[in-house]
């Protein structure tokens, strides 16, 4: 699979249109997305990263790819594909430090359900909330470490107030 073309749709649509600008009504009736946004990052410890983020997270698999130039990776979509994640090792090793506490991936879940589901899964699958390093996300969140010891937020509630 060639990892460039695992989605249907294009990273930014051609014409006269600018980067990150309004969509058009004509741009809309085609519902193409301006932009896809992917966050790459590699780890040592890939089938654990897909276990936290597929079985315990809930995110489903987009893409994969295996032995494509020495790396191996999963795509991990949100519900529109639009925004995803993207894990790599290669064959010579991908050490990827944890950032620092206050580095964060954020998932706001508005719907309280989904919310506590997502935190008992992650919960039932062995991972312990941590205390977060800045105190704004302790009273509608919980941060979680990935193997890697990146942490990741699940809020609840909007991001933006409307």
């Amino acid at each position: 699979m060639n990892r460039r073309h695992f989605l249907k749709t294009t990273a930014l649509t051609s014409g006269t249109s600018t980067f990150l600008s309004a969509a058009s009504a004509e741009d809309s009736a085609r519902s193409q997305p301006k932009l896809q946004i992917r966050v790459a990052r590699p780890t040592d410890k890939l089938t654990e990263v897909t276990r936290f983020y597929c079985d315990a997270l809930g995110l489903p698999v987009i893409g994969h790819f295996e032995n494509h130039a020495g790396y191996t990776g999963i795509m991990l979509g949100m519900p529109d594909e639009r925004f995803h994640l993207e894990f790599t090792h290669n064959d010579s090793g991908s050490p990827c430090p944890a950032p620092t506490k206050d580095n964060l991936l954020v998932f706001y879940m508005p719907n309280i359900q989904e919310y506590l589901d997502a935190v008992n899964r992650l919960e039932r699958n062995g991972h312990t909330a941590v205390e977060p390093e800045n105190p704004y996300w302790k009273a509608h969140s919980k941060t979680f470490e990935d193997p890697d010891g990146w942490r990741v937020v699940l809020y609840h509630g909007e991001a933006f107030e409307r």
